[in-house]
């Protein structure tokens, strides 16, 4: 009896250790249609498991001669620094070919600028770990050029990194993805033309609902191309719109067909998609 006695204690201490150390993370996963959403208690604990993510995603395709990722903007860069700093120690970058999913057509060194955020939060900070970024590897657009025509010279260097040509897709190893309160991403957003567009990779936009109107972006080709797709969203004002993406499942947004949001269209058809979402943005999930 008193054997017995110990091991049920000790079976319940073990299963109320493991209930405190879910509950320090608070961090909760829903499966389903290939797709993941992990909520946490605080951003720090959303960036630290981004960057604990980015590092496996990347130890996973070391045997590859590249690493094809590309990023976003908004509140994203401040997000993911952290994480990904933290475990940039694990983290071949030499390999690294960076793109951005999204930028505004404004000067390198311009606030709008997705390259800078990227850059200020962490891309200048690899310097110095075992690994760091070769200066050729990040791929910023083009301002030299009129806009429709920096696009097409972004698809071609895309390609060319990738290693297609034609109408073979490229296929990135991970893309990192924001969502403003609207659903959008990238600068793919609700109700616009580009939201249908097969023929291109990357797509020259003039009038973009939020500022600056001159942007690039990838299409839905390219990401829904991808092995892995992150989204991050974090805060309050993102509550309403995660059950509207995050919170469907793939067969629900082909129901709604034109009424889809941006964000939740992205389905990568031979690949992974993960939501990291704070407790705030999923009040309403």
């Amino acid at each position: 009896m008193q054997i017995f006695l110990i091991g049920l204690l000790s079976s319940l201490l073990a299963i109320v250790s493991s209930g405190q150390a879910d509950q320090a993370c608070d961090q909760t996963t829903m499966s389903g249609s290939k797709s993941e959403i992990l909520t946490f208690a605080t951003t720090d604990e959303l960036s630290r498991s981004v960057g604990k993510h980015v590092a496996q995603v990347a130890q996973a395709a070391k045997g590859k001669d590249k690493f094809l990722i590309a990023l976003s903007g908004g509140s994203l860069p401040k997000l993911l620094a952290q994480g990904l700093l933290e475990y940039a120690n694990d983290i071949e970058f030499s390999k690294w070919h960076v793109f951005f999913a999204d930028e505004r057509y404004v000067a390198h060194n311009h606030a709008d600028s997705n390259l800078l955020a990227c850059d200020n939060e962490f891309l200048s900070k690899i310097e110095g770990f075992s690994d760091g970024f070769k200066a050729e590897n990040i791929h910023p657009i083009d301002i030299s050029v009129p806009l429709e025509q920096s696009a097409e010279r972004y698809q071609e260097t895309l390609q060319k990194v990738a290693g297609v040509t034609g109408t073979e897709v490229p296929r990135f190893d991970l893309i990192l993805l924001g969502m403003g309160p609207d659903g959008h991403t990238c600068s793919l957003f609700p109700g616009h033309p580009l939201l249908k567009v097969t023929d291109k990779f990357v797509a020259p936009i003039s009038d973009s609902p939020k500022p600056p109107p001159q942007r690039i972006t990838l299409t839905y080709p390219v990401l829904d191309n991808a092995a892995n797709v992150f989204f991050l969203a974090a805060g309050k004002s993102k509550e309403d719109v995660i059950p509207r993406t995050a919170g469907l499942t793939a067969e629900q947004v082909k129901e709604l067909g034109d009424d889809a949001l941006p964000a939740a269209r992205v389905r990568p058809t031979n690949g992974k998609l993960i939501w990291f979402i704070d407790t705030p943005a999923a009040g309403k999930l």
